[in-house]
C-alpha cells in the first residue's frame, strides 16, 4: 500500500511539472464565472475598451519541465484564471513564443478585465472594415518559432506557390479567387489543408514543422479569427 501511495504521489508530480507555470495577481474580484461563459481575448495590438474594470494579472510560462504548453491551452488556462475571479476577457501585454534554443513554451503576461459592454469590441467573426465589398480576401500566414527552425517550405494554394514559410515570420497575401481549395506543402511529406475561400473575408494560417523521419513535417491549420488575430499581432 506503501509502494502504491509513493507511486501515485510520483506520478501526480510528474504530470504537474509537465504543465505551464501559472501565477495570478488578483486586485478585485467578482462571482466567479461558469466554464462554459466566454472570456473574450485581445491581442497586444488591441485596445482595452474604455468601459472595463482591470481585475488583476495573470502569467503562464514554463516551469523548467513543461512539454504541454502550446498556444491554445496556454490562452486556455489564461481565461480558466479569469473566470475564477469574474474576468470576461484577458488582454496579452507580453507574449514570448518558443526558441528552437529556449523554451519549447508559449509564455504570456495578460491582464484580466471585466468588461461591461462588448460592443465596443468587434466579435471574432468581424473582418476588417477595409474588407467590406472587397473583391479579394486576406489570408494571413504564420509562423512561430519551434520545431525544425532551420527548415523552410513552398506555401501552395492549388497549384500556385503564394509564399515561403520560414521560421518566426508573417505575411498577408490577397487572395482574388474564391471557392473550395487546398493549401498545402511539402517537405518529406505532404500536408493538405481544404480552405472555402469566400471573397471579403479573412482567414489566418498557422505553420509550422512536427517531427518527421527525417528533416520534419510541414504541419497547417486553420484557427479562428481570434486567435489567429493575436497569434499574428505577437510576432515581430
Amino acid at each position: 500500500m506503501k509502494q502504491l501511495s509513493m507511486l501515485l504521489i510520483g506520478c501526480a508530480l510528474i504530470i504537474s511539472s509537465c504543465t505551464p507555470k501559472i501565477s495570478t495577481t488578483v486586485s478585485k474580484n467578482y462571482s466567479a464565472l461558469d466554464y462554459r461563459d466566454e472570456v473574450r481575448l485581445l491581442g497586444l495590438q488591441d485596445p482595452v475598451p474604455t468601459d472595463s474594470e482591470e481585475l488583476g494579472e495573470v502569467k503562464i510560462g514554463d516551469s523548467g519541465f513543461s512539454t504541454n504548453c502550446g498556444w491554445d491551452l496556454v490562452i486556455d488556462n489564461a481565461k480558466m484564471e479569469a473566470r475564477k475571479i469574474g474576468g470576461n476577457a484577458i488582454k496579452i501585454t507580453e507574449h514570448t513564443p518558443p526558441s528552437a534554443m529556449g523554451s519549447s513554451c508559449h509564455r504570456i503576461t495578460a491582464k484580466i478585465l471585466k468588461v461591461e459592454n462588448f460592443d465596443h469590441i468587434p466579435a471574432s467573426a468581424v473582418v476588417d472594415s477595409s474588407l467590406i465589398d472587397a473583391d479579394y480576401a486576406l489570408l494571413h500566414v504564420y509562423r512561430h518559432r519551434g520545431l525544425g527552425s532551420l527548415i523552410s517550405y513552398d506555401l501552395h494554394l492549388g497549384d500556385t506557390v503564394i509564399c515561403r514559410v520560414k521560421n518566426k515570420w508573417k505575411e498577408t497575401i490577397k487572395i482574388s479567387k474564391d471557392g473550395r481549395n487546398t493549401l498545402w506543402a511539402k517537405t518529406e511529406a505532404k500536408a493538405e489543408l481544404p480552405i472555402n475561400i469566400e471573397l471579403g473575408n479573412e482567414y489566418y494560417i498557422r505553420c509550422s514543422v512536427k517531427m518527421g523521419a527525417f528533416v520534419g513535417r510541414a504541419k497547417l491549420e486553420l484557427v479562428d479569427n481570434q486567435t489567429g488575430k493575436a497569434e499574428y499581432q505577437s510576432i515581430d
